[in-house]
């Protein structure tokens, strides 16, 4: 599995983004994709998980202005109400049936100025 991760850029307090991670190779071993965000010198946080049946889980800093979706190969996160606290290299990543993980993206930068 092979994923690649767009969309970041920079957009005021308030503003919208959405994040794509396109996956290719056995997409077919994947059961569900996750949102992680690394800021430098912290530590990767997962911010949210959609599996195969359309399940959601988000974290509590981005629930209610984050939303993760799926179409087929396509991954999404959609952001809203974004605050420099968003401010993140955005990766997604692959996890497998048995919950492990298949594949990185190379990570997308979302930055939010005040």
């Amino acid at each position: 599995v092979q994923l690649q991760a767009s969309g970041g850029g920079l957009v005021q307090s308030g503003g919208s983004l959405r994040l794509s991670c396109a996956a290719s190779g056995s997409v077919a071993s994947i059961r569900s994709i996750m949102w992680h965000r690394q800021v430098p010198g912290k530590q990767r946080e997962m911010v949210a998980v959609i599996d195969n049946e359309g399940a959601t889980n988000y974290a509590d800093s981005v629930k209610g202005r984050f939303i993760v979706s799926r179409d087929n190969a396509m991954g999404y996160l959609q952001m809203s109400g974004l605050t420099p606290a968003d401010t993140a290299v955005y990766y997604c990543n692959a996890r497998s049936y048995y919950g492990t993980s298949l594949a990185w993206g190379q990570g997308t930068l979302v930055t939010v100025s005040s």
